[in-house]
């Protein structure tokens, strides 16, 4: 039993989902989102829907100071080459601003496109939104405030490449394990049918 198998299996199994992969180490949880096609992460998606909600402590965790890196392994499915299917989001707690953190996007295509910067929401207080997850990233907001001295310029996502990828766009995000998740991406209010699945690297205590 793998992580498509238990995709494939009937609705309803979603704690068996999340408890398989709580069980394995990250390098492991990291190959299985990998091996995972665009049915298949729609699938998760479908069943992530009856899990418990995210809140931004799933993606810094509490116990990390403001302005620390945290990485998640992603895998998208855009018919793109192997090598920018995989990235990474690479998320922050800001030094000042409170509910919210700051991101983007890593990876082969971030020298071509751009670093896609991001600011991750609560979707509290959008009913339509609260219904594909409870957290979202936005596109349409850039961190207005200090972030990792390591991370690259922050730029609008209407500026250069990035306008064709990320400006107009977010990602709304639910649960699937203690350090998975799955988004699917929305232009506007429109749904793309394209999916992501990220897994968080451990954090020092």
């Amino acid at each position: 039993m793998n992580l498509a198998d238990l995709i494939a299996a009937p609705f309803g199994n979603h704690r068996q989902i999340a408890d398989y992969l709580d069980g394995l180490e990250h390098d492991a949880r990291v190959a299985e989102s990998r091996t995972l096609g665009r049915a298949q992460q729609r699938r998760l998606w479908d069943k992530a829907a009856d899990n418990g909600p995210l809140t931004l402590d799933d993606f810094v965790p509490g116990s990390v100071d403001p302005l620390v890196e945290v990485i998640h392994e992603g895998r998208n499915t855009l018919p793109l080459p192997r090598a920018f299917r995989h990235f990474q989001k690479r998320f922050c707690r800001p030094a000042e601003a409170e509910g919210c953190l700051y991101g983007y996007n890593e990876g082969a295509s971030r020298p071509l496109i751009g670093p896609g910067y991001f600011v991750l929401v609560p979707t509290e207080g959008h009913p339509a939104w609260r219904t594909r997850g409870s957290i979202v990233v936005d596109y349409f907001q850039v961190p207005d405030g200090p972030v990792v001295t390591s991370w690259p310029k922050v730029v609008p996502n209407q500026k250069g490449l990035q306008v064709l990828v990320y400006n107009g766009t977010r990602d709304f995000m639910r649960k699937v394990s203690e350090t998975a998740t799955i988004g699917a991406a929305y232009k506007g209010e429109t749904p793309l049918d394209h999916y992501f699945m990220l897994v968080r690297r451990p954090v020092a205590d």
